[in-house]
């Protein structure tokens, strides 16, 4: 095997996001069910011999030392890999939204990248190099939907049933430091269940960090009074400028003002690359 073409990396909705608390080491403890969606990036792969890891963007300029290079050499350092790759990246998941692109890019470049460097390390031990990368990549990496916890290193596979989503993204983006270190952030949510959850999982508690978010970001408000015109109650998902809400009845797109991008979504089962690592068990959690 020398290449893997069309990898998907898809984005998430946070369905809820609650701040439980904060560690000594500045660390915000989070409560959040986790939806991936089928708004996704496309990744391609190809082994280079020399140990070289390089990129190449497909649609916008990336960071030099974007989340997935940072990916593919963090997975050389722990396999010992003398094997390189040449990374192609076509973004569609918008940047600062709070949709996962990122996180979700680099957990699809490790999962891809231990399957053509043939090196077999298990979902678990992928997913400790996924927590250095970012909080949200370890969810990524496991395989489906999730109620996580801690600083994203807690997670419980859930199955939820099936929705549409109208998904709407500001011209703005949200840079997630300046959401965390906002002195006015609600802090203090009690801890929630999962069964407590599963009395009306698309409904369920708020996104904590909406309120600074429609502070720092007047679009957020702009978004979920957009979506409100159209008999949607919209709520934030995870740090970034991003909206959405559940999809009830029909609703006119182009209404939407200025430059947002809206887009209809679907849930999806499991993620694409489910199974690629071995699993070691994670446990499931049936919600219907």
């Amino acid at each position: 095997m020398q290449a893997l073409y069309d990898i998907p990396a898809p984005a998430k909705l946070n369905l809820f996001l609650h701040i439980t608390g904060r560690r000594a080491d500045g660390y915000h403890l989070l409560q959040s069910a986790f939806m991936l969606i089928d708004w996704c990036d496309t990744l391609h792969f190809e082994i280079r011999n020399d140990g070289a890891v390089t990129r190449e963007d497909l649609s916008w300029a990336l960071p030099a030392d974007d989340l997935c290079v940072r990916a593919a050499k963090a997975l050389q350092l722990a396999s010992a890999c003398s094997k390189g790759v040449h990374i192609g990246i076509r973004k569609s998941v918008p940047a600062q939204a709070g949709m996962g692109g990122g996180s979700s890019d680099a957990a699809s470049t490790l999962l891809a990248l231990n399957r053509l460097w043939g090196l077999k390390l298990s979902l678990q031990e992928l997913m400790s190099i996924g927590l250095a990368l970012g909080a949200d990549v370890p969810f990524f990496l496991s395989g489906g939907h999730a109620w996580v916890e801690g600083i994203g290193e807690k997670i419980t596979r859930l199955q939820l049933p099936a929705a549409q989503f109208v998904v709407v993204k500001p011209e703005a983006g949200l840079d997630t430091k300046l959401i965390f270190s906002d002195p006015s952030l609600k802090r203090d949510s009690l801890p929630a269940t999962i069964a407590g959850f599963a009395a009306n999982e698309l409904t369920f508690g708020q996104n904590d960090l909406q309120a600074v978010a429609q502070k720092l970001c007047p679009g957020v408000k702009q978004a979920l009074l957009w979506l409100a015109s159209q008999g949607l109650d919209g709520r934030m998902t995870g740090s970034g400028s991003a909206v959405f809400a559940q999809l009830r009845q029909a609703v006119d797109l182009d209404s939407a003002p200025g430059a947002m991008q809206v887009r209809l979504c679907s849930s999806l089962d499991v993620h694409p690359l489910s199974g690629w690592a071995d699993s070691n068990g994670l446990s499931v959690v049936s919600i219907s």
